[in-house]
């Protein structure tokens, strides 16, 4: 992707200051270079954009159909580079501050009912398609423990708690919180850890999900493992590794469990994150109570 060198430089800041995950780094660039090209089209230098550069910049996009997601995302790529330039002198304003996000539809997480999270956890003993035990295992501990992906693949055995009720998980920003299992999560964790300590020789491996070979899982074997049994399921329902975090939020919630106790246990640094859930519960409920009340 073609830039420029004063993106390159902020881009390279990023990397070696702030510590940029590649991933988001990967984003960053995306969006820096199509404002880029953008500005190579109106013969102007991106970092001297004007406010209305921006805003045009910004409104093309909208016609070509972008999602707000996604144009909300540059927004925020463009704030951060603006800012970079102001504190480094390269210009005195940031011309992105004052530039309001797309309004974006309100998408409700899918989740999985109660019952559909228990047949769903039984899959693995049913299909007999992979590592039964540690599918199972696998399955419990992200709902249980309202995991992400990422936090599952980097779970080690240290962080794990001597009784296997809970463990020490790093979610986003490095942040450690508690996570708690519960007893079906603890009895299919031991189950597989019995199976784990059989199978793999390499006993220095210190990562918790591993493949038969003996390799740590990655997110994406995770991701695969969780289709796998998500086309055996017979449910009609986007079924990825974070609905069974969404699937957990939700039943707590439903549960009348307070939402700032759903927030630590999500990892969630702030609460306008977790209250997405407010509006699944209270979706649900309106359903209930349509097919319910008499009147209704």
């Amino acid at each position: 992707m073609k830039i420029n060198k004063v993106i390159e430089e902020y881009l390279g800041y990023l990397r070696s200051v702030r510590g940029m995950a590649d991933k988001t780094l990967k984003s960053y660039r995306a969006d820096l270079a199509d404002f880029f090209a953008y500005c190579e089209n109106i013969n102007i230098l991106p970092e001297n954009a004007c406010k209305n550069a921006l805003e045009l910049f910004i409104g093309d996009m909208s016609l070509e159909g972008r999602a707000a997601v996604s144009i909300n995302r540059t927004l925020s790529s463009l704030r951060g580079f603006f800012r970079y330039l102001v504190r480094f002198d390269y210009r005195s304003d940031n011309p992105a501050e004052c530039i309001q996000n797309t309004k974006a539809p309100k998408k409700l997480p899918v989740f999985l009912s109660e019952s559909e999270m228990t047949a769903f956890s039984k899959l693995p003993e049913a299909a007999h398609i992979l590592w039964e035990a540690r599918d199972k295992a696998l399955i419990m501990l992200m709902y249980s423990a309202g995991l992400r992906i990422s936090e599952l693949a980097s779970l080690t055995l240290e962080k794990i708690e001597k009784n296997f009720c809970s463990a020490h998980v790093c979610g986003k920003g490095g942040k450690e919180r508690a996570v708690f299992f519960s007893d079906e999560g603890r009895s299919a964790l031991l189950a597989y850890l019995a199976e784990r300590n059989a199978k793999i020789k390499n006993k220095n491996i210190s990562l918790l999900f591993l493949n038969r070979k003996g390799f740590p899982l990655s997110s994406e074997g995770i991701r695969w493992i969780i289709h796998e049994y998500a086309k055996r399921s017979g449910i009609s329902k986007n079924i990825h590794p974070h609905s069974l975090r969404h699937s957990f939020a939700t039943h707590l919630m439903s549960k009348g469990c307070d939402i700032r106790i759903v927030q630590e246990l999500l990892g969630h640094s702030s609460l306008s994150t977790t209250q997405i859930y407010t509006h699944t519960t209270m979706a649900r409920l309106k359903e209930v109570y349509k097919k319910s009340h008499p009147h209704a």
